[in-house]
């Protein structure tokens, strides 16, 4: 018990007024999908940028090969470094679109409990 005699709320508690929705089974669905998005998104980037890491430290003669001019390998995996983050960040967006705010704008509208998961 706390100081003011009150029960101290435990972590896998859900809060007051959000306690019906943490246990609606669209809202569950959402947070999965949410989660599997995110790690899906974030393990791409963090391997793509682990690999462009290890060419640059264990792979040095391919990396620097010319491509063109003075244009080389390391360079060209370099600025693709950024078209990825792009890339991700485009593919992210495009998948929240189609499968998470039609689910988020449905429990917005809907009070927690009243339907299904789709």
């Amino acid at each position: 018990m706390s100081r003011d005699g009150t029960r101290p709320r435990r972590r896998t508690d859900p809060p007051g007024r959000y306690a019906p929705l943490a246990e609606d089974p669209r809202f569950l669905q959402l947070r999965k999908r949410f989660l599997v998005a995110a790690a899906s998104v974030t393990a791409a980037f963090l391997g793509w940028y682990a690999v462009y890491v290890a060419l640059s430290a264990f792979a040095r003669g391919f990396m620097a090969r010319q491509v063109a001019g003075h244009v080389n390998v390391a360079l060209l995996l370099g600025l693709l470094q950024f078209a990825s983050t792009f890339l991700l960040a485009w593919a992210y967006l495009a998948y929240a679109r189609r499968r998470l705010d039609p689910l988020a704008q449905d429990l917005r509208h809907r009070p927690a409990g009243d339907g299904t998961a789709r």
